[in-house]
């Protein structure tokens, strides 16, 4: 018996990377293991994004060398380094880590199976580094985590170039996939019983359909969410500068379409955008935002934001600070700004110290907090409809996310709890809510519902 472990780190297309990684190794007669101590394979898929990402693979690494040094098979074991950092350092990483026999990106899982071939055969270094093939996102098998909602890669790489970004040379050019494909793969997973997809890109509003078709991202969202049996479809990430007025309405004519978009700003400021090559100004950005404002349905926005990009003068952050006051978001994710390789900012001068990205990041986490707070007390009295996804056996409530994204934990009176008979994971419920706390919802199901 051949095992493998599989460690993932980073974001929804790293996740997914895994699945595919997961199906074909299975495919391949590999069993999957609990512990890197009973793996004669040991993975670890990785994110360079910022760089105490980047440190924590090589601190992981080197704990991974110090497990016992064969599986439970009694085989030697092998040890692999899988998506962006594999990309971004190349076979530096032999060098780093001599442990270390494969290094692949995330292009070449499509070849996973000759470069197990060569790890079996007891070559010490095996690379899978190339941009080159055109079905690069594709696998033939995915083995999914979740039973109800799964992840579907529809373009991958970035043709953007932030100063700050990695992206670009980690996961290679844009390159779309066939509307074919995607909505083969789709009917496949409403027939296996799947109900919520989300749509994966880097730039996922930069798709265009390579095949004759010639689908736009927003014909994509709507033909998503009119295949039979499809209940949501969300999608990430999006940029501003592709982000166009007919995703809008793809949301409004398309109730199967969630209504939660994450737009991420980066800086409220229009110089630091401008430094950033972010490619849009903080009107045109807010005149995204307009947009989703006046929508037929009520969307939830999210965002990302940098603080600290070399040059951020307090002005800036002010308008960072004004930009989110203005907008409102319901959720936002606040990074603070690290160097990272191959980028333009590398060269950039006046960096920001470390204490005061630090100060501005907790600023910007205490104002949102309260806008969070205050627009989730709205949703105080009104009943939402939630995909049930799990159960706290700590806290007896039923964990549940509703179209707009949030999660709403509350009580069923009819099922306390699962049971042997029965659980709600993967129905779809009306729920009333009566609490709200600024990162989730609290509420309550009668027994007569």
């Amino acid at each position: 018996m051949k095992t493998f472990y599989i460690e993932t780190f980073g974001c929804q297309m790293n996740a997914h990377d895994s699945e595919k990684v997961v199906g074909t190794l299975l495919t391949q007669g590999y069993t999957q293991v609990e512990t890197p101590a009973e793996a004669e394979l040991v993975l670890y898929n990785t994110c360079s994004i910022r760089d105490k990402a980047e440190q924590k693979v090589f601190h992981r690494l080197d704990q991974f060398k110090h497990e016992a040094g064969k599986g439970s098979n009694g085989k030697r074991k092998t040890y692999g380094v899988l998506g962006c950092v594999a990309q971004q350092e190349g076979e530096k990483i032999f060098e780093r880590a001599p442990h270390v026999s494969l290094v692949a990106g995330s292009a070449s899982y499509g070849r996973l199976p000759e470069l197990l071939v060569q790890l079996e055969k007891g070559d010490r270094r095996v690379t899978g580094l190339s941009f080159d093939r055109d079905d690069a996102f594709e696998t033939e098998f995915t083995r999914r985590t979740n039973p109800h909602r799964a992840y579907v890669t529809i373009i991958e790489g970035c043709d953007k170039s932030c100063a700050y970004c990695v992206v670009p040379f980690t996961r290679g050019p844009e390159r779309s996939r066939a509307s074919e494909s995607v909505m083969n793969e789709l009917e496949q997973l409403t027939g296996a019983g799947y109900t919520e997809v989300q749509l994966l890109g880097q730039n996922v509003n930069s798709y265009r359909d390579p095949s004759p078709a010639g689908w736009d991202f927003a014909t994509m969202l709507e033909r998503a969410g009119q295949v039979p049996g499809m209940r949501r479809v969300r999608f990430t990430t999006s940029h501003p500068r592709d982000f166009g007025k007919e995703i809008i309405n793809a949301i409004d004519r398309t109730e199967t379409l969630c209504n939660h978009v994450h737009l991420p700003v980066q800086s409220g400021s229009s110089d630091v955008l401008r430094r950033m090559d972010r490619q849009y100004t903080r009107d045109e950005y807010m005149r995204r935002i307009e947009w989703m404002k006046k929508a037929r349905r009520d969307i939830a926005i999210t965002t990302d934001i940098i603080v600290g990009f070399p040059g951020e003068t307090e002005r800036d952050f002010d308008d960072t600070l004004k930009l989110i006051d203005g907008v409102e978001y319901d959720a936002m994710f606040i990074f603070k700004y690290s160097k990272r390789p191959n980028t333009a900012a590398l060269a950039y001068e006046d960096h920001i110290p470390e204490e005061e990205k630090t100060r501005r990041l907790m600023e910007l986490q205490e104002r949102q907090r309260g806008i969070q707070l205050r627009r989730n007390a709205g949703y105080v009295g009104l009943t939402e409809h939630v995909l049930v996804e799990g159960y706290n056996q700590a806290t007896g409530q039923w964990i549940g996310r509703t179209s707009q994204h949030k999660t709403l934990n509350f009580i069923d009176a009819a099922l306390p709890a699962p049971s042997q008979e029965r659980t709600l994971v993967g129905e779809y419920l009306d729920v009333l809510v009566t609490r709200a706390s600024p990162n989730s919802l609290a509420g309550e199901r009668s027994a007569h519902v």
